[in-house]
């Protein structure tokens, strides 16, 4: 599987998607600003173009031609997905810091950049990832449909959260007043969010791959 996963990285990921994620991490520098749509750019630009990558290449037929089984198919590309994801949530943790270092005092209507607020992230790509993933391999071919299911529920998650964030005067301070200074709350959150995105993510890659096995590659 180890060079099935290397095959994809090298072959079916364009390098610019390595450097993507730090490039558009830089969004998180804006202060105050709507951080939740910073990772967003991956549901809306790498995905769709490495499944259109994957397709226009017809590495399906490819892959299936080589000594490996569905099984490590599937775990090869949703490792790849899981990668790209962690680099986005990653790259954007550290402008994130800087952005608090930078502005002490700015005013957050929205979340503020705290460890809190990426365990939201987390349970985002969670919810993508177990939409996405049993979806497209359906088929494993065609993404239209899943991408664009996952993504209105991703945003919609995000959406809530954010609105909650706002009308609660709660959540408010767990995510941008005194709570925010709470390192165990804060880690709470984070701890829970990645706990959460495994899970869902464990559970997305389990059923594509009996979704998979139905398939009939051609």
């Amino acid at each position: 599987m180890f060079n099935l996963l290397i095959k994809d990285l090298k072959l079916g990921v364009n390098p610019m998607f390595f450097v993507f994620p730090i490039v558009m991490g830089a969004l998180m520098l804006i202060p105050g600003w709507v951080y939740f749509l910073v990772v967003m750019y991956f549901f809306w630009v790498t995905a769709p173009n490495l499944f259109a990558q994957f397709r226009s290449s017809n590495d399906l037929l490819f892959t299936a031609m080589m000594p490996v089984t569905k099984k490590d198919m599937v775990k090869a590309r949703v490792s790849v997905f899981v990668i790209l994801e962690l680099m986005h949530i990653v790259f954007a943790m550290i402008y994130g810091l800087i952005t608090i270092h930078l502005y002490p005092n700015v005013t957050y209507h929205f979340f503020a950049p705290h460890m809190g607020f990426w365990g939201l992230n987390f349970a985002m790509f969670a919810i993508y990832n177990i939409i996405l993933i049993p979806m497209y391999y359906k088929t494993a071919y065609k993404y239209g449909t899943a991408q664009l299911v996952s993504i209105v529920a991703a945003m919609i998650f995000a959406g809530v959260a954010q609105w909650l964030g706002i009308q609660s005067s709660y959540l408010f301070d767990i995510f941008n007043g005194s709570g925010a200074d709470n390192m165990a709350l804060q880690t709470s959150i984070l701890v829970a969010g990645i706990i959460i995105f495994i899970a869902f993510t464990m559970i997305a890659y389990r059923i594509a791959v009996k979704r998979f096995l139905q398939v009939e590659i051609q």
